[in-house]
């Protein structure tokens, strides 16, 4: 009999001890992932446990911030993607979060099935967010003055680029261009090494600003 698979692991770090629990509880019943709770980001930079596909990161954390826990998360574990937990009112710090390797963000006032699916959307490779935030990113940096960007995109570059701004997910957007989802993939890496960004927020944040889209 095979074994049944194994389940991504899905780090929250969360000072709130109900929510962090909901938190677990909601993705595990999902079976979306196996989470690891932690109560701040030096008690998971410490903790012994898996290595985190991707995490679920509050903003307004004592001690390390979820702003600054960023950095280092993505240092040690590359490879995560991590989701941004906060409330509507945090909006200015979501830009500072987007540019320093935030693939998305989520509202604490979500609902369960919402958060769940936010998790598992990140993991299949996309950028979930609110329409809220997502209003305010595009509102954002549009505000701002492009700053006439050199960079050079091909038109099918500029097509996936632009699927990954609307927050579609790697196979959704080899579905829209008629791709297979390895060549979305060469796609991809080609656009991080062109922006000079390692993060799917970091590209998303950079075709904002500079109005590559």
């Amino acid at each position: 009999m095979p074994a049944p698979p194994t389940l991504p692991a899905v780090w929250i770090v969360e000072d709130h001890a109900r929510l962090r629990a909901t938190l677990a509880e909601i993705i595990e019943e999902a079976g979306v992932g196996k989470a690891s709770v932690f109560d701040s980001c030096e008690a998971a930079l410490q903790s012994g446990a898996p290595e985190p596909d991707a995490i679920v990161l509050d903003i307004g954390l004592a001690g390390m911030s979820g702003l600054e826990g960023i950095r280092h998360f993505k240092e040690r574990f590359p490879g995560s993607e991590i989701i941004m937990f906060t409330v509507f009112d945090d909006r200015e710090k979501i830009f500072e979060a987007l540019s320093a390797g935030a693939s998305g963000y989520l509202l604490k006032s979500e609902s369960p099935d919402r958060i769940a699916a936010a998790v598992k959307e990140v993991l299949e490779g996309g950028s979930p967010m609110t329409p809220e935030i997502a209003r305010l990113v595009v509102a954002r940096f549009s505000q701002l003055q492009p700053a006439g960007s050199e960079v050079r995109l091909s038109d099918r570059e500029e097509e996936v680029l632009r699927c990954l701004v609307d927050g579609l997910a790697k196979k959704e957007i080899a579905d829209r261009l008629d791709l297979s989802v390895h060549t979305v993939d060469n796609y991809v890496r080609r656009i991080y090494k062109k922006l000079h960004v390692n993060t799917l927020g970091g590209a998303v944040a950079k075709a904002l600003r500079e109005g590559l889209v």
